[in-house]
């Protein structure tokens, strides 16, 4: 950089902050750091030319300093975070592409909204190329860490939770991307959210790993998502441990999702979802819920105790909201499913729904169980080839079709229709910048 552009670029910062602001000590500290910045960039070059990942802010007073620093940074900007808990009255947002946010970890960097009196997030970003790592975000009016439309997405332990418990009052989602692509979420942890602890929308390629979601209505939740691997997640306590679902009143319609290796257990909370919520109508117990989605894996899980049945799979009509409005383009049938390969512990002893409870007791008796996959049945009348079907290769796991669509006149086991294969789906790929 020419020493005239250093000299403009440094007028420039400068004049941004008025004689009264000059007299703050906290923006004084600001002055000088945009200073430095410039005067960094007009240093001779060294061997090799610094980057703009090389940005550091060090913020020591994140309470007073964080907004501002967040509005102030620029591309390539690393702002760093002290241990330490630290209360906000009002949201944060950042615009900028290409920040990291750093803590010093997920229990050590805490933000806490407890007293907030304004915005409907804790942090907003709309932004891209964006990292936030080894932070912890608590007791939000609204979602935790809400991100939209966004590309090269990185969230990797981070913590959002309510500290009072499950709770109709909590916000809505923990940790919530919305319309992103190339998207990864690790090592995270999201607890008591009364809709969804980690959710992702409306996205393309998406990873969800390593995380643990506990106490929330959806433990992690998958919608109107093309291309989801969730994988290595410990979704316990839950209302409903993971969901997998297609929404009726939105622009993208989800398929190729895959569910493997996860933890799916206990999964037996009273559902504490605002009513009207769509989440409202997940059953208490319920491992894994597939709704009108298409496509989806399940394979080498780990279910056990979840009272109402280890996976759901429905379709638009028997989901509980379907007073919603429904697109005309909008495919409410769950298809192409392909279950295999799964640890299924006891489950399905108590559902409950009654007319599932009801449902079991007449089935199969005062001890019984539902089996591991309950189906409602419903199809469209047009799609009953093979390559459609809900396909079960799961040793002794069976499924029962409730026949939804006849008001359960005709309850029954699957049978040969669903003992079938389907093709393995792809794996997500993401840029090996983000997947390290």
């Amino acid at each position: 950089m020419t020493i005239r552009t250093c000299w403009t670029r440094l007028t420039s910062r400068v004049s941004d902050f008025t004689p009264k602001q000059l007299t703050i000590p906290a923006h004084s500290r600001l002055l000088l750091l945009a200073i430095a910045s410039v005067l960094a960039a007009c240093s001779p070059p060294a061997d090799s030319p610094p980057s703009a990942a090389s940005i550091n802010i060090e913020i020591n007073d994140p309470v007073s300093e964080l907004q501002l620093a967040l509005l102030e940074a620029e591309p390539g900007s690393v702002i760093t975070l002290p241990a330490g808990r630290y209360g906000f009255d009002r949201s944060l947002t950042l615009n900028t592409d290409g920040i990291t946010l750093r803590g010093a970890g997920m229990d050590e960097t805490i933000l806490t909204f407890q007293d907030q009196v304004a915005g409907a997030e804790g942090l907003l970003v709309n932004a891209s190329n964006f990292t936030i790592e080894d932070i912890a975000i608590e007791d939000t009016l609204g979602d935790a860490l809400k991100i939209a439309r966004g590309d090269h997405i990185v969230i990797r332990r981070v913590r959002t939770e309510w500290t009072n418990g499950p709770d109709t009052s909590n916000g809505a989602y923990g940790i919530y991307p919305v319309q992103t692509q190339h998207t990864l979420i690790e090592d995270s942890v999201a607890i008591a959210a009364s809709d969804a602890g980690i959710y992702v929308g409306q996205s393309q390629n998406v990873i969800v790993r390593g995380n643990r979601a506990e106490y929330n209505v959806a433990g992690i939740e998958i919608e109107n998502t093309v291309g989801a691997d969730v994988y290595n997640n410990t979704a316990i306590n839950n209302t409903g441990g993971i969901l997998v679902f297609n929404m009726p009143n939105l622009p993208v319609a989800g398929h190729t999702t895959r569910v493997y290796e996860n933890d799916i257990r206990d999964n037996n909370t009273a559902n504490f979802a605002p009513p009207g919520t769509a989440v409202s109508s997940v059953p208490a117990g319920s491992g894994l819920i597939i709704n009108s989605n298409d496509k989806v894996e399940i394979f080498n899980n780990e279910f056990d105790n979840n009272d109402t049945a280890n996976i759901l799979i429905s379709s638009y009509f028997s989901a509980g909201y379907s007073d919603r409005q429904m697109a005309e383009a909008f495919d409410p049938y769950p298809e192409t499913i392909f279950i295999y390969d799964n640890q299924f512990g006891s489950s399905g002893a108590s559902p409950s729904r009654p007319e599932l409870d009801a449902l079991r007791l007449a089935m199969f008796g005062e001890q019984g169980r539902l089996p591991d996959v309950v189906w409602d049945g419903v199809t469209h009348p047009e799609r009953m080839a093979a390559e459609y079907a809900i396909c079960i290769d799961n040793g002794e796991a069976q499924l029962l079709n409730i026949d939804a669509a006849n008001n359960s006149a005709n309850p029954h086991m699957g049978g040969e229709a669903h003992q079938c294969r389907h093709s393995a789906l792809p794996a997500v790929s993401l840029p090996t910048t983000m997947d390290m």
